[in-house]
């Protein structure tokens, strides 16, 4: 017999009406108090009755979440975390696919979709967000990326490019390279994530009075970092160390220099950005940026559960951490082992 919420309420050795405030994602419930009844619901396998409370509420329980595309591994992982998180607020993840187009991203900020949802996470890669808001429906917005004025009208998660950039080109610094190029900036847009991670990089090596050098893409792939790659090896001063703007593209780069015979670390030490699984079982294991995707996606569904709630956040821009993995492309097997 299909369990009721009475059924859950009993299990957690709560009240009804308790469930019901864990359900709609009710602020001010103690941590503990969200944890039993989860537990309960997952325990009892309980379906809340969702038209009955789109009645009570107005709301229908669907978030909207748009991303570039699903076919990078990053976007991909995040589309999955959001939608755990938001599954366990009792909401469901409508995903669109903007394929970083500037029309796309402004006729979903606008709402002028066949589906009628009750908050949109976008992470837009052409629009600013200032744009995003003057496209914008009223909907409950949460943007995602890194842009260098997050919007003070919207809330916004992400992390710290700039520095997670010179982080990972003082790493390279650090072991004693000295023509550290970088692949990532993208041709034909201006701003957003690539734009910061390549400032990040500039300011590390001017600050160690070294020379700058970075290769475009067209996007973020195999293809274009091979391309790329292939360019920085015909220069007369080849890099010893190459920073990739993103894990897909570094991965395209190896594959070029095992090509010409070139050994990774000893000849060209190489890292990537995010932490896509496909690294660690490249050969040699890629070092890489990792961003705490779960925290994004824990952020992103907070931050729209509370503006459906009518809460103003006191932290409506959120910057999530990163960290370093330094693997075999840079630091080289031994090392690697002992770490």
């Amino acid at each position: 017999m299909r369990a009721r919420q009475a059924d859950v309420a009993r299990e957690a050795g709560v009240s009804p009406r308790t469930v019901s405030n864990v359900i709609n994602g009710y602020p001010h419930i103690r941590p503990e108090t969200v944890a039993r009844v989860q537990a309960a619901i997952e325990k009892l396998n309980y379906i809340p009755n969702r038209a009955a409370r789109n009645l009570r509420t107005g709301k229908i329980g669907i978030i909207g979440l748009a991303v570039p595309e699903l076919n990078l591994p990053y976007f991909a992982d995040l589309a999955t975390k959001i939608t755990t998180a938001a599954e366990a607020r009792g909401f469901t993840i409508l995903i669109d696919i903007t394929e970083g187009k500037a029309e796309r991203e402004r006729l979903i900020a606008g709402g002028l979709r066949p589906h009628a949802i009750d908050g949109l996470i976008l992470s837009p890669l052409r629009l600013r967000a200032r744009e995003v808001e003057e496209a914008s429906d009223g909907t409950p917005l949460v943007l995602l990326g890194e842009w260098s004025e997050p919007s003070g009208n919207h809330a916004y998660v992400g992390i710290d490019n700039i520095a997670a950039a010179g982080v990972a080109t003082q790493h390279l610094i650090e072991l004693g390279r000295q023509r550290i190029a970088a692949i990532g900036t993208v041709l034909g847009r201006e701003g957003g994530t690539a734009s910061q991670r390549y400032e990040g990089y500039r300011q590390a090596m001017t600050a160690a009075g070294l020379p700058v050098r970075q290769e475009s893409v067209r996007k973020f792939d195999r293809i274009q970092g091979a391309l790329a790659m292939e360019r920085l090896l015909e220069d007369e001063s080849p890099p010893d160390a190459v920073f990739c703007f993103n894990d897909l593209v570094a991965v395209g780069a190896l594959a070029v220099l095992r090509q010409h015979g070139l050994t990774v670390p000893d000849d060209v030490a190489l890292i990537g950005w995010d932490d896509i699984p496909e690294v660690a079982y490249s050969w040699p294991p890629i070092s890489s940026i990792r961003v705490d995707a779960d925290q994004i996606a824990a952020n992103s569904v907070e931050l729209i559960i509370d503006q459906l709630a009518g809460i103003r956040p006191d932290e409506l821009h959120r910057t999530v951490g990163y960290s370093l993995i330094a693997r075999e492309s840079t630091v080289g097997a031994k090392a690697a082992a002992e770490a």
